[in-house]
């Protein structure tokens, strides 16, 4: 489509009598000043044709900060952890406080003497700015990471070995259950390599069965193996992969307690205080209990249980499951005629982790640097003082440069008035601290070289071994044989082996159990901490199908259904109809700042691109748009349009970029968001400017929009069906940013993270997300990480990365990609991430609730007990009586990125909410019904419809959220911050 003057047009005249042709840049006046003239741009990219597929782009928002900025004195790629603080840049930061890399001494040759240190100290910024971190949490939990004890084992799975493309044995485990909270089937997998375990989730569809082959195919680089796995029928091969699955670290923790006094500056000096003082001592009781070490039946950390050679007390204690024991030093034996101790020695310096008590007197910092206590193993150090002027605790924490950075951040300052919550932010950073060493260097190679040998062992006993009567001959191409227990046409004999399968797998369970060696699970906390990303109901009872929708201000959502039309949905009110049925929007966008609200609506050849006022639905009477009347707000060029993106909010002037096939064509908003304040206006289609036209030798599938990259210039990245470029849209220079694995071809997103000098994208594609720079290099996917589940959206809320599809969803941290929630939601749908998080699930009173015999593990993000049945904003007439009800939840962002208050005596909590009142939560409200009389041939003007409000007059019950901090209203439906939060954990 060549699109000319008469589509596009927008002269000189009207931008000059609108008072905003001044405001355009230079770059952008020099083409625009030729009437009817759009820009054209050939971006010359060499590429095949690719299928259509519209994405639903989330971008989050990030604040800049220009003093978390990489110093510059460091030179990329000097070591890893400076390459770390440069592709993370800001937001190690941003949410990890002051983290320095220590100078070298002049007299240390040792490669591995570089620290870097965590001390919740910034310099050039107010700390007032910076808010400190959320509830401390355990990356990578074991209760949701350890899937083979937790699913398989005792489970009847199939298991496949084979060689990949490079000539090395891994083994595939597969199980097809619904071994979650609501009873979704899934398949999930396992693929054991000798650089680790992967891990996916995919769904169940009975009728389009999945094969060995497809499954591989979901693994990275795995679709080159010719030769298809054999499956493994002998039972003996679960402990064999309970054994595997062990070597991701282990589920208990054992930490070094050293105690130091002002002055000492060697370990021999720090091992030789024989005991501690009275300080030190209330510190190590808050550490956990002391326990006597003969006799001891539990877990001892390498410590004498028998004959007390280790000393006769040690401190003992248990969190969330993790039983941990910590090597006191004036605990362990003392020897006068010893003058560097040994004995001491010997434990603390072989824990990965130690707490160095520094007691110096008031008004002293603590002088420690790591390269006092000479150890080869030890990666972490926990500094710990007592402040008795504030009378708090203050902490340091020392990285070796090889380890991730790992949280919990520290507070700014790092004081802690609360005893029990700094035990516990202690204890989180001390386990988070062992688990991130484990992925450095020392011990990656050493577990690929374990691993390693134990598959090839693996392979050679039952590839080559007695064993071969044990593989089953099944196609690799074959479908994946379902549970079939209690189906008639088992055999017999394919029934005993079965049973005989699970029996021994249940064994093993309860023996591992026995030992103290499982993965820890939340049923055995008694933690009822409330999680940052802690949902409240925002509206009970949505009885259609939700296509899309966005938010309007903090209160508000404009939902479009497939059936019923467009709704404004506000908390405390029912919902009214703003769009008639006929007009079916495919995607909605909501632009506050201008006062508009874009629409894309109907699909294939028929889309199109409207534009209207967003006071047309907020003043008496509202507007009710139907498809007729929606003609006038058509925006002129738009026809086919495959979908459109927006620039981030933030800027100063609104940009457009609609997909047409294989073209762009950028808009903007020719009004400032000054302007727009200050001269309040009634444009709508007439106010997007075009820009220019960017064509393409492939559809795309997602566009996202870089404002001002190196200074003015404003970039577009494109992805297609198999690779990102980055467009300049001045020069129309094309950059290849990245190109998808071979048969990854479902892009999901691409996440503008820069900030400052960091420019970066986060590519997200299939289950793996991978950073990337602007300019296109450092191309590295050594910082790339795996979803759990392949996503259908993603949202970043620094610090965390969240990723939603139908079944659930999956939050992460940015800065390291570590797993911190999983769960399960019937039909889940993310609606929109603009200023908080809303999306729609199946209301919880219609789970398939497990029963009671089932049991449920780990924390639940909604739970059946919490959520309101019986009132509140129902509709119980509604026409699809037998769809179940979907129940929309709102997730703080200030709640996700750490936006406390701050009390007077230190505490952080959560800024308080106003109350909604309780009339509407006894209500009965009426359904929601459209009139049939409302259709494109009554109406042919926009129908100013009073009367559709249904049921209750739009009176507020609600609180002004104006003068609260968070300025997030809790409804009388949220949910509870006593309960554990929709659905649970996988």
């Amino acid at each position: 489509m060549n699109t000319t003057g008469n589509d596009l047009k927008l002269s000189q005249e009207s931008l000059k009598r609108s008072g905003s042709l001044d405001e355009l840049r230079p770059d952008e006046r020099s083409f625009r000043e030729k009437p009817g003239l759009l820009r054209r741009v050939f971006t010359g990219s060499r590429r095949k044709k690719g299928k259509k597929f519209i994405a639903n782009l989330q971008l989050s928002p990030l604040g800049a900060d220009s003093s978390f900025l990489p110093n510059s004195s460091e030179s990329p790629g000097s070591s890893p952890s400076a390459d770390l603080s440069i592709r993370r840049g800001v937001f190690s930061r941003r949410h990890y406080g002051s983290v320095e890399l220590l100078a070298r001494r002049a007299d240390d040759v040792d490669e591995g003497s570089r620290f870097r240190v965590e001390n919740g100290e910034r310099r050039g910024r107010e700390t007032d700015s910076y808010h400190s971190p959320s509830t401390p949490l355990l990356e990578n939990p074991e209760y949701q990471t350890r899937w083979y004890f937790k699913y398989f084992l005792g489970r009847h799975h199939q298991n496949y070995i084979g060689m990949d493309s490079d000539k090395n044995p891994f083994v595939l485990s597969i199980l097809l259950s619904d071994a979650n909270d609501h009873q979704i089937q899934q398949y999930r997998a396992i693929l054991w390599r000798r650089t680790g375990t992967e891990k996916i989730c995919l769904p169940y569809n009975p009728g389009k069965p999945l094969t060995v082959r497809s499954v591989l195919g979901c693994f990275s680089r795995m679709h080159k193996i010719e030769k298809g796995p054999k499956e493994i029928l002998t039972p003996s091969i679960l402990k064999d992969l309970l054994v595997l699955e062990e070597q991701e670290g282990s589920v208990n923790f054992k930490f070094g307690v050293i105690y130091a006094m002002s002055g000492q500056t060697a370990d021999n000096e720090m091992f030789s205080n024989k005991t501690g003082s009275d300080t030190f001592s209330k510190f190590v009781s808050l550490l956990g209990d002391r326990v006597k070490l003969k006799s001891w039946d539990r877990y001892r950390g390498g410590l004498d249980t028998k004959s007390d050679t280790t000393g006769t007390e040690s401190i003992y204690t248990v969190y969330e499951g993790h039983e941990i024991m910590f090597h006191i030093s004036t605990l362990l034996p003392y020897s006068s005629d010893n003058p560097q101790q040994v004995e001491r020695k010997r434990h603390i310096g072989n824990d990965i982790v130690n707490i160095v008590f520094w007691d110096c007197p008031p008004g002293e910092q603590p002088t420690f640097s790591p390269q006092m206590v000479k150890s080869q193993f030890t990666h972490v150090f926990a500094v710990v003082s007592w402040d008795a002027e504030n009378r708090a605790y203050r902490l340091q924490v020392f990285s070796e440069e090889s380890v991730p950075l790992f949280g919990p951040p520290l507070p700014v300052p790092s004081l802690f008035y609360d005893f029990q919550e700094f035990r516990e932010f202690l204890i989180v950073k001390c386990i988070n601290g062992e688990k991130a060493a484990f992925n450095t260097p020392t011990f990656a190679q050493k577990r690929e070289r374990t691993l390693d040998s134990l598959l090839r062992d693996l392979y050679a006993e039952h590839m080559h071994g007695d064993n071969r009567v044990m593989l089953s001959r099944r196609a690799f191409s074959d479908a994946l044989v379902e549970p079939s227990l209690t189906s008639k046409s088992t055999n017999k004999k394919e029934e005993a082996r079965q049973v005989e399968f699970s029996r021994i797998g249940q064994a093993l369970k309860l023996d591992t159990i026995m030992k103290g060696d499982a993965p820890t699970s939340l049923a055995t906390s008694s933690s009822s901490k409330k999680e940052p990303w802690q949902p409240q109901c925002f509206f009970p009872d949505f009885a259609y199908e939700i296509i899309c929708g966005d938010s309007w201000g903090s209160e508000r959502l404009i939902i479009a259904t497939e059936t019923a039309g467009a709704f404004v949905i506000e908390e405390g009110m029912l919902p009214h109809p703003i769009f008639e049925r006929s007009a079916i929007i495919r995607q909605i966008a909501v632009v506050e700042d201008h006062g508009i609200l874009i629409a894309r609506m109907d699909k294939g050849k028929e889309s199109r691109l409207y534009v209207f006022r967003l006071k047309d639905f907020e003043t008496e009477p509202t507007a009710f748009y139907t498809k007729s009347d929606c003609k006038d707000h058509k925006l002129e060029g738009s026809k086919g349009c495959l979908f459109f993106t927006l620039n981030r909010p933030g800027g100063n002037y609104l940009r457009m970029a609609i997909a047409m096939n294989r073209k762009i064509i950028l808009m903007q908003w020719k009004h400032s968001i000054a302007y727009s304040a200050l001269c309040p206006h009634e444009d709508t289609i007439n106010g997007f400017v075009p820009l220019q036209e960017l064509s393409l030798n492939e559809t795309p599938v997602l566009i996202s929009l870089i404002d001002g990259v190196n200074g003015p210039e404003n970039k577009v990245c494109v992805g297609y069906r198999n690779s990102f470029d980055l467009i300049n849209e001045r020069t129309g220079e094309v950059i290849s940013l990245y190109q998808t694995e071979a048969g990854k071809t479902n892009l999901v997103a691409a996440l503008d993270v820069c900030e400052d000098d960091e420019k970066e994208l986060l590519l997200c594609y299939h289950n793996t997300c991978h950073f990337q720079k602007l300019d296109g290099s450092h191309n590295t996917e050594e910082f790339d990480f795996q979803w759990c589940s392949v996503p259908e959206n993603i949202v970043c809320a620094s610090p965390y990365v969240i990723a939603f599809n139908a079944e659930g969803l999956e939050i992460r941290l940015l800065i390291n990609g570590n797993l911190v929630y999983s769960g399960t939601m019937p039909e889940m749908k993310l609606i929109t991430s603009k200023t908080d998080i809303f999306f729609a699930t199946t209301a919880p009173e219609f789970y398939p609730w497990p029963t009671a015999s089932g049991g449920r593990e780990g924390a639940v993000l909604i739970s059946k007990e919490n959520t309101p049945s019986g009132s509140g904003l129902s509709s119980p007439n509604s026409p699809n009586t037998a769809k179940k009800p979907f129940r929309i939840y709102k997730v703080s962002i200030r709640a996700l990125t750490g936006q406390w208050k701050k009390e007077p005596n230190g505490s952080r909590t959560m800024p308080a909410s106003p109350n909604l009142s309780h009339r509407m939560a006894h209500h009965n409200a009426p359904s929601i019904q459209i009139p049939d009389n409302l259709s494109d041939r009554d109406s042919p003007s926009p129908r100013l419809y009073e009367n559709t409000r249904l049921g209750l007059p739009r009176t507020k019950h609600r609180t002004d959220t104006a003068s609260t901090d968070s300025g997030v209203p809790t409804s009388y439906n949220s949910v509870s911050s006593t309960s554990s939060p929709p659905a649970s954990p996988v």
